[in-house]
Formats: C-alpha cells, sequence, structure tokens
C-alpha cells in the first residue's frame, strides 16, 4: 500500500482519532514470532491485522483512507496491546504504525501509553515498525517520530528494509534499535551472490552503528542456514511459523538449526568506538 505523506496540520490527525464512531472496522490480529536461533527462544511477536474472523489484511486495509487512517492507526495499537497481554505475552511485542498517520506524536503516543496502563502491559516490551515501503518523503519526519516515541520507553524499528525509498539516507538521520531486512533480498538468498553481498554490507553497517539485524521471510532451511552464517541471529518467516489468529504460534522443532552452526554473538564493533 502506498501513502502519500500529507501536510501537518496541528492537531488535524489526532483529532480523526478521537472519533471512532465514524469508521467501521472490524479488526483482530495474529502474531507471528520472531525467534533467536542462538538459543532456540521466542524473542518477539509481531501483531499483523486480521479481519474479525480471521480474514486477511488486506480485507481490512483496504477500507483505509485520508478520512480514517489516523483512528485506524490507534485502534490498531490498542487492539494488539490487548491481544498480547490476553495471550499472556511476556516477549517484545512488535506493532506496524502508519508514519502517515501521525501529526503530533507526543498526542498519538497517548493511546498507546493508555492501552499500555489498562492492560498492564509494560511499555518496555512494545516494538514499534514503520514499513520503509512505504512512500514516506519526509525522512526526517520520520526521524523526529521514531526519536519521540524512544523517549517514552520504545523500541523502535524500520522494517522492510531495503524495499523502500529512505534506505541509508533515513539511518543516517535515525539509528532504531532495529531493522528488518526485507524478504525479497532473502528470497533464495543461498542462491543469489547479490543478495548475500548486499545482505553482508547491512550488516556491517548495522553492527557499526549499534542496530541488531532482523531477517523476515525465511522459508527454507537453506536461507536460515545462509543467515546464520552471515552473521544474523534473529529471525521470522514460515520455516520457524506462521502467523496465528488470535494465539501464539508455536514454532516447528524442525525448524531450528543444527546447534554446531550457530556461532556465539560477536561483540558489536560500536562497543570498541568511542562516543561521538
Amino acid at each position: 500500500m502506498t501513502l502519500s505523506l500529507p501536510v501537518r496540520q496541528e492537531g488535524a490527525g489526532c483529532e480523526g482519532c478521537r472519533t471512532p464512531a465514524e469508521h467501521s472496522f472490524s479488526i483482530a490480529f495474529a502474531y507471528q514470532p520472531i525467534v533467536d536461533v542462538r538459543d532456540r527462544s521466542i524473542f518477539a511477536h509481531e501483531a499483523l491485522v486480521r479481519g474479525q474472523a480471521g480474514e486477511g489484511a488486506a480485507s481490512v486495509l483496504d477500507k483505509v483512507d485520508d478520512r480514517n487512517r489516523y483512528w485506524f492507526d490507534q485502534i490498531c495499537r490498542r487492539k494488539a496491546i490487548e491481544g498480547a497481554a490476553r495471550l499472556g505475552v511476556s516477549e517484545l511485542l512488535s506493532i506496524n504504525f502508519l508514519p502517515n498517520a501521525i501529526y503530533r506524536p507526543e498526542v498519538c503516543i497517548r493511546a498507546t501509553l493508555d492501552a499500555a496502563r489498562d492492560f498492564n502491559f509494560p511499555v518496555e516490551q512494545i516494538l514499534f515498525e514503520a514499513t520503509e515501503g512505504e512512500r514516506v518523503g519526509d525522512a526526517r519526519w520520520l526521524s523526529e517520530i521514531f526519536t519521540e516515541y524512544q523517549r517514552f520507553g520504545f523500541k523502535t524499528a524500520i522494517d522492510d528494509f531495503g524495499a523502500g525509498y529512505s534506505g541509508l539516507n533515513l539511518l543516517a538521520l535515525f539509528q532504531p534499535d532495529y531493522i528488518k531486512i526485507d524478504m525479497e533480498l532473502i528470497r533464495n538468498i543461498d542462491q543469489r551472490r547479490a543478495s548475500r553481498a548486499i545482505v553482508r554490507g547491512v550488516l556491517r553497517t548495522c553492527e557499526e552503528l549499534g542496530i541488531t539485524v532482523i531477517a523476515e521471510g525465511v522459508e527454507t532451511a537453506a536461507e536460515r542456514d545462509v543467515l546464520i552464517d552471515s552473521g544474523v541471529r534473529l529471525m521470522q518467516g514460515w520455516l520457524f511459523a506462521k502467523a496465528a489468529f488470535d494465539s501464539i504460534a508455536i514454532v516447528d522443532p524442525l525448524a531450528w538449526p543444527d546447534p554446531s552452526r550457530v556461532r556465539p554473538p560477536r561483540r558489536r564493533a560500536s562497543d570498541h568506538l568511542p562516543p561521538s
């Protein structure tokens, strides 16, 4: 979905967040694990929007437009947190947000803080992902949103890294806690020399900047093993588990790599660098 960045007006979008009665969405969530292959653990769960009966995301997203985008973004956050709390999620909860739905980050964050309090879900367990594939024309504005989120204690991530338009320019402005490498770079990486070189380059850059890399869309053991050999330890994809509707997905025991293949984590280059 391609969304254009609107002209920001003081409070305009936030007023829309407060009028949910005008909008008709039936929203539920599925949860897909992000795993740590190093110790065979669950690192996080990504909340993926679904229809009320489990219909695909498109059934909901097709209804999003300029009139309701603000409220949609806010209610998704609340429902994702509510579901995670009810399911007993104790790891990070990853929530996608729409940068183009935000006019004043400090105001739009309030609904998230309220939900975390109402459902007794720790703020420090919430990770916000912004999709780089969304056509965001103002990378500086996105960096301001991220900075505000971090100030409130949330973790941040750039989703679909390598699929969009900001890429390294955005990293120069802001360094999130995580980046998720786009699945198109991961697909058949064991057979694509260029993709392997690009992923290794991203890993080196992120290592120096103190950013942790997540590989998404991992579907085969061959892809998994190439990523492990490149230094990736956090992965997400159908190889491990599909998203489970309104429940916690169970990781396939056969998806884990042989322990002898997984190397201990290297100390990050940034650990040796003096503060800037």
